[in-house]
């Protein structure tokens, strides 16, 4: 078969018919037409925080009210927690691990429980919480009989805009936060001069702060204090008009425009420093912008966004609802739920919350990305890693912010240094290991309780984020430096596992299938990730030509692993005994992980073990929480049940907020997803799964609509990357595939696969490849 090849050294148009325009080949660059407007709108101010629209750069966040009279941000500062540098391990639980273990294997499971309660968890119990950091008022005055009131957020350029009418005058306000400049800046404009009057000042809702406005009556500052960690925040005020300090608040007179510049720091250096100069570090960098053109700082702030964002375009159509607003899109969509541009709408979105909450340099997205308003936040507001931080990445190779993982794996090294006290301390053994919660000191014990603390899959998970890296971008030089990981994972896992009595099997005990079933022998998670990470470093150590004779030792193990498992029920056995509950809809079904996001399930090598896996899901329920629904709606994207999905992204993009006053998993007016309250992963999660419904890579080949439910029979998407190095852009209609083209950014061979039809053909690194919906060439 002949492949076209568009040449890079040759200057060909290659007219690209999805409507993304044209590929200039002389300068191997692909130019796409202005990308498709997103955006969040409201035609009233937030009247609470899942109302507000959220603005960051990885290290602030600022969720925006858009008040009239008074505008509210609160915001936040990535390293503000409670605590301090801390080792949770206990140095006396390996004495119990073999008892505990014994008393499993003779069904004592109570006393197993009560054993690791008093003797295993870690010291102290509990972990610490993200603190939100403080908030910023603006007090308008006159500000009454509003007309034309529109409140948006943009995702093409990543800004939060207010804009009314009173009186015949013309009010804005602009919201952004500044990656390269590091400040939120927010600026004010009136169309008539002299008509912008307002009070200026900060807050904080922690007990130990103090607020202090400066000389030159510009500037204010608040410092807050939260265990060994101290804050500090300044902001400066721009405007031509006049300025005065009145009883610590700024007061801004007779201006037309105004700009106010904020930056925040602690004295949070890493896990075990905390000599940061907060003091210092705040002045500097207001001082870099302080007196530089808003103006300015909106081109850079648009320039640097823009490079991450423009890479991808989804659209699924658009039946004229995207002019609506937002929060009664949510409301329609859950009675009708026929609203494409809102499917296309959550992708983008989460694109933008993966862009404002991990970038590089910056620490990874929490259960609320960077977003917190309050002391105790839900479930401390941390990382927790039986699935939720790792959904929070699910999508980002996918849709081409592979840049965003590197917070993840920042993370994950210093995970390698405390999980190594925990392995030695607890179970004896070399390597490294995280249970099922870290917060920002990189706690890895097991905490809160044994019933749901005590899972083992924490290492394994995290580390197949660096692999999926790798197998997305190819590099290797990456791979390389990150392998040590992954090695010194599997590395605990050889010597942790143990031949279970019973069976003669490889065992994962003690361990807990999250967060239901207790403390357990042989979790079916547990081996699924264990199997996953063993043939991972297997495949890492022989690309780069290392530790032959461990991945020798971890090639043996894997077929002593206890197997998966069809119970009584049909099911996919969640433990090793056949103990499944089919009137269980409980919102975990962790023993699906090897259909996703692992592949070790699959219809084409365990077809029986994927129906019991679907029979598993199917007993669960559709029914769950947000990142719950997001889980299921991946997992029907793999069952190849696009419809089914669907189903279930109904109920995802339906209101969190019920008529009866309940709440429940869904989403809320400002499109964050509830578990609830508010976590982040399920607006990850839910990217993930709409984009396993077009394209699927996971079986070394390229899938192309797999799972394309009927309410999507038109689309288009550019820019999605596929595992193996692989950039596509390709059209539908009809639910037909019309048109495909493959860029190679690795070269290598590459399979595509569109129903009955598969075709492969060896790529060139930066070559251009195009064919139409049969996957002939073009």
């Amino acid at each position: 078969m002949k492949i076209q090849i568009v040449n890079n050294t040759i200057k060909t148009l290659c007219v690209f018919v999805l409507g993304f325009t044209l590929v200039n080949c002389e300068n191997s660059k692909v130019e796409v037409q202005q990308k498709a407007e997103f955006k969040l709108q409201y035609d009233e101010p937030a009247k609470k925080w899942t109302e507000a629209l959220p603005v960051g750069n990885g290290t602030l966040g600022a969720m925006i009210y858009g008040g009239v009279a008074q505008e509210h941000i609160q915001f936040n500062e990535e390293t503000l927690w409670r605590g301090q540098p801390h080792d949770y391990s206990n140095e006396d639980a390996g004495n119990y691990l073999g008892e505990i273990r014994q008393l499993l294997t003779e069904g004592k499971s109570r006393e197993a429980h009560k054993l690791a309660q008093d003797e295993f968890m870690s010291e102290p119990l509990k972990q610490v919480h993200y603190q939100p950091f403080g908030d910023m008022y603006i007090s308008f005055k006159n500000h009454e009989n509003v007309t034309n009131y529109k409140r948006v957020l943009n995702l093409n350029d990543a800004i939060s805009s207010v804009s009314y009418t009173i009186n015949g005058v013309e009010y804005k306000r602009e919201v952004l936060v500044s990656y390269p400049d590091h400040i939120i800046a927010v600026n004010l404009t009136s169309s008539t001069d002299k008509a912008l009057n307002f009070d200026l000042w900060l807050d904080a809702i922690h007990e130990d702060k103090s607020v202090i406005t400066s000389n030159d009556s510009q500037t204010l500052v608040v410092k807050v204090k939260d265990g060994v960690l101290r804050g500090v925040s300044t902001l400066k005020v721009n405007t031509n008009g006049t300025i005065k300090n009145v009883a610590g608040k700024l007061q801004v007179s007779e201006a037309s425009n105004a700009t106010i510049y904020l930056t925040a720091a602690t004295n949070y250096i890493d896990f075990k420093d905390v000599s940061g100069e907060p003091e210092k570090i705040v002045p500097e960098t207001l001082a870099k912008v302080s007196n530089t053109n808003y103006d300015t700082v909106k081109a850079k702030h648009i320039d640097d966004y823009q490079k991450l964002y423009n890479r991808f375009q989804l659209s699924f159509g658009d039946n004229g609802k995207s002019k609506n607003p937002t929060d009664q899109r949510i409301s329609d969509f859950s009675e009708t739920p026929n609203d494409p541009q809102l499917l296309a709408l959550y992708v983008e979105y989460a694109r933008y919350l993966t862009i404002a909450s991990s970038r590089p340099g910056t620490k990874p997205a929490t259960l609320q990305g960077i977003w917190n308003d309050k002391l105790t936040p839900p479930w401390f507001s941390s990382y927790t890693t039986n699935i939720n931080l790792e959904m929070n990445y699910w999508p980002v190779e996918m849709y081409n912010l592979s840049e965003c993982h590197e917070p993840l794996f920042d993370l994950i090294e210093d995970l390698s240094v405390t999980g190594a006290k925990v392995a030695k301390a607890h179970y004896n053994a070399d390597g490294w290991i995280v249970h099922h919660n870290v917060d920002i000191w990189r706690g890895a014990a097991p905490v809160n309780a044994s019933h749901h603390g005590i899972w083992l899959g924490g290492a394994a998970w995290l580390s197949s984020h660096i692999w999926e890296h790798y197998l997305y971008t190819q590099d290797k030089v990456f791979l390389e430096k990150r392998y040590p990981l992954m090695r010194n994972a599997a590395l605990f896992y050889s010597q942790f596992l143990y031949e279970d009595p019973n069976t003669g099997y490889l065992i994962s005990s003690p361990s807990n299938s999250p967060e239901i079933g207790g403390l357990v022998a042989g979790p079916t998670m547990d081996h699924q990730l264990i199997r996953a990470l063993f043939r991972s470093t297997i495949e890492a150590s022989k690309l780069l030509n290392t530790d032959q004779e461990f991945a020798s030792t971890l090639k043996t193990m894997i077929d002593k692993i206890a197997p998966n498992q069809i119970g009584k029920h049909g099911q996919l056995q969640e433990w090793m005994e056949d103990k499944d509950d089919p009137e269980n809809h409980h919102r975990h079904v962790s023993h699906l992980w090897a259909v996703h996001p692992g592949k070790e399930i699959n219809y084409e090598d365990t077809p029986d073990s994927m129906e019991a896996a679907k029979q598993s899901l199917l007993y669960r329920g559709d029914n769950g929480t947000g990142w719950s629904l997001a889980w299921k709606i991946n997992f029907w994207s793999r069952f190849r049940d696009g419809d089914h999905a669907y189903k279930l992204l109904h109920k995802l993009l339906s209101p969190a907020e019920r008529p009866n006053g309940k709440v429940g998993g869904g989403s809320y007016p400002n499109l964050f997803d509830a578990h609830p309250p508010f976590q982040i992963d399920g607006n990850f999660g839910g990217a993930s799964g709409i984009l396993e419904m077009i394209l699927q890579s996971h079986l070394d080949k390229i899938e192309l609509l797999p799972a394309l439910p009927s309410a999507l029979p038109q689309g288009r998407v550019s820019g999605i990357v596929a595992r193996g190095g692989f950039e596509l852009s390709f059209s539908w209609e009809n639910s037909e595939l019309k048109n495909v083209e493959v860029l190679s950014k690795a070269g290598g061979k590459c399979t595509l696969s569109y129903r009955n039809r598969h075709i492969e053909f060896n790529t060139s690194k930066g070559e251009t490849y195009t064919f139409d919906g049969n996957l002939n060439s073009k």
